[in-house]
């Protein structure tokens, strides 16, 4: 999730109808200005080379899930200007493209470390690119990073290729202790089912995509396995 306010402006985003490197490319409604999410910047218009700015936090579950935990929540309009419904909620548009190993309009990694379409949770930190492929992650795995702080990454072992990764950022660093992941600083642990630390740990801003998509955007990524 990003801010909504640059330049003195709070923007309205929509998606522009453009794609770059097959990502979704926003376009704001008041500077004309086209946002690409994957490289995180306005890449064309008045605010071009502005950077989005990250909200500290967005959990990306199945609406099941979501509404067991927060049962009072409200649902944004799913319908047009003229009332008619946009998508049956009960469909999933991207279903095919889940399931198929073809990567979108055949477009190729040209980073041959990983397969075109392996799922990965991607990041940037003190302006340098990081990846880890999504199989690295099942239950838990801990990551140095070249400014010394450390990451802990955390997917189940059946978690739907859509399901968000838990992504946790630490100075001191996590370990494995008897099962259960802890946090060092804080002695706090890991919760499997929650998802979260019981203590106050840093919460990792990234999220979860392809490799091809982000490694043609950042082809100087730092590859974490």
């Amino acid at each position: 999730m990003y801010d909504r306010d640059y330049a003195g402006n709070t923007l309205s985003f929509e998606p522009s109808g453009g794609l770059m490197n097959a990502s979704l490319v926003m376009q704001d409604k008041e500077t004309d200005t086209y946002w690409s999410i994957m490289s995180g910047k306005a890449e064309a218009g008045e605010l071009e080379g502005t950077a989005l700015r990250e909200l500290p936090f967005g959990k990306k579950v199945q609406w099941k899930d979501w509404v067991a935990e927060h049962p009072d929540t409200l649902v944004l309009s799913a319908t047009s200007q003229s009332g008619q419904l946009i998508q049956d909620p009960g469909t999933d548009a991207y279903a095919g493209y889940w399931a198929d190993s073809r990567s979108f309009n055949g477009t190729e990694a040209k980073d041959t470390r990983l397969a075109t379409k392996t799922p990965i949770y991607a990041f940037m930190r003190d302006e340098v690119k990081y990846a880890i492929p999504h199989d690295a992650l099942a239950d838990g795995a801990t990551f140095e990073l070249t400014d010394g702080t450390a990451v802990f990454l955390f997917r189940g072992s059946s978690d739907e290729i859509f399901r968000g990764t838990a992504a946790f950022v630490s100075s001191r660093g996590f370990e494995n202790r008897d099962g259960a992941w802890v946090e060092l600083s804080s002695g706090t642990k890991f919760s499997s089912q929650e998802r979260v630390f019981s203590g106050n740990v840093g919460i990792l801003n990234g999220f979860d995509t392809f490799w091809y998509t982000w490694s043609l955007t950042h082809p100087d990524t730092e590859l974490l396995q």
